[in-house]
């Protein structure tokens, strides 16, 4: 019983800890997001990051995670009004549950899946960034983390119809970042290019970001993060096999976003003759994303190289979506969604579990769930308020228009 206790109190203390560390990825993307709009932008997308982390919190815990873990015996179709977090008996837990009883506290895996949500919601605002109304933003950031993303989880993690498949997603390649890259896209089809990014012969203009250093500190920041996001996926800490397990994946989790970072300085050298800096900050980040999927089964050398294809993917999914005319202010469709996909399919070469068809479905349904709501959510909400600021607001910046002060009031803004 002691023993079965202490391993309770430790894997509950392991689980909040990686919860922690995944909270400070909500810091790293407002950081990262920051530094690459430009400075007439700067206090607006902050008010997005800290705002979306508040409403995924309380409707997460309104709604989301009841309909994530609503219903244990599997299917499609979850119970909207199902799921439970109420009281706890650690004691008869431990004591009477035998071998499926919980190993750490309710409360805990609560906290670990509500910053989850939120992470994944930060990956929209930052596509949608320099043009987009503040409160349009805000509510379909309601709906993403108190019902689309929810849904979709469950159909991984709640037992439901993808995992029964044999989808592997161990921490959120597709459930996480596939998803809010995708409800990012649909929002950018409906909203359009920032004014001036595309010229009327097909010429690409730059918008450079106003401070590289932040957008550095928060790549830093978002790397950091993801011991907890991918470590914390092991869910326990408390016995010799899951204490390398963890220390697998955290090896595993650097080693992709350094493959990242090298591929992307490569490829961009090779390409523009530059270094650019934002390519390798993307690369990092499509390095981690690439990795999620599956961080505990690859060697170190092979996570190395499912980061380094990432980070190659990345460079010329943000060309690609350029001269397609998507406008994406931070490259979160390319680093979350092209990338996300490669994790989710990068799966088969370590797993002997995996199945290209479990996959391939997999990537399918969430892409298609989340592609459908959130489209239908942006076109309602375009519907009865808009989903752009005037041309005015866009041309003065939306730091003066949304919150009614300068990040940088100091400077001349463009």
């Amino acid at each position: 019983m002691e023993n079965a206790q202490l391993a309770y109190a430790i894997d509950t203390l392991y689980f909040l800890i990686m919860g922690a560390l995944v909270m400070l990825m909500a810091c790293g993307f407002s950081m990262l997001e920051a530094g690459l709009v430009r400075a007439k932008n700067t206090a607006e997308i902050l008010a997005k990051n800290v705002a979306l982390y508040a409403i995924a919190c309380v409707m997460y815990m309104l709604m989301g995670y009841y309909i994530m873990y609503s219903s244990p015996e599997g299917g499609w179709i979850p119970n909207l009004f199902g799921g439970t977090l109420g009281p706890e008996n650690t004691t008869a837990a431990v004591v009477n549950g035998g071998d499926d009883a919980p190993y750490y506290s309710a409360r805990s895996d609560f906290f670990f899946q509500v910053v989850f949500v939120a992470t994944s919601m930060s990956i929209v605002s930052g596509a949608v960034a320099e043009r987009m109304k503040l409160w349009s933003f805000l509510i379909f950031a309601i709906v993403m983390t108190g019902f689309i993303y929810p849904v979709q989880g469950y159909w991984k993690w709640g037992a439901g119809g993808l995992d029964s498949v044999g989808f592997i997603d161990f921490a959120g390649s597709g459930v996480v970042h596939m998803a809010g890259a995708v409800a990012a896209l649909t929002g950018v089809l409906l909203l359009g290019p920032r004014k001036g990014k595309y010229g009327e012969n097909g010429e690409i203009n730059a918008m450079p970001g106003a401070n590289i250093p932040l957008s550095t500190l928060g790549m830093f920041l978002l790397w950091f993060g993801w011991f907890g996001f991918n470590g914390g996926s092991e869910l326990k800490i408390s016995n010799v096999d899951e204490a390398n397990a963890v220390a697998q994946i955290f090896v595993n989790t650097n080693a992709a976003a350094a493959g990242g970072i090298i591929s992307a300085f490569i490829v961009s050298r090779l390409l523009f003759r530059t270094t650019d800096i934002t390519m390798g900050l993307n690369g990092a980040l499509a390095g981690l994303v690439s990795i999620t999927a599956e961080p505990l089964t690859p060697s170190i050398e092979l996570s190395t190289l499912i980061g380094g294809i990432g980070g190659a993917l990345v460079v010329f999914s943000i060309i690609t979506l350029d001269k397609l005319k998507i406008d994406d202010p931070v490259g979160a469709i390319s680093v979350h969604g092209v990338t996300g996909i490669w994790g989710l399919l990068a799966v088969c070469l370590s797993n002997p579990d995996a199945s290209l068809r479990a996959q391939l479905i997999g990537i399918l349904v969430i892409f298609g769930w989340v592609f459908i709501a959130s489209f239908a959510t942006w076109a309602a909400i375009k519907a009865f308020m808009g989903i752009r600021v005037s041309e005015e607001e866009e041309f003065g910046g939306l730091d003066i228009a949304d919150c009614g002060l300068e990040a940088y009031p100091e400077f001349t803004k463009e």
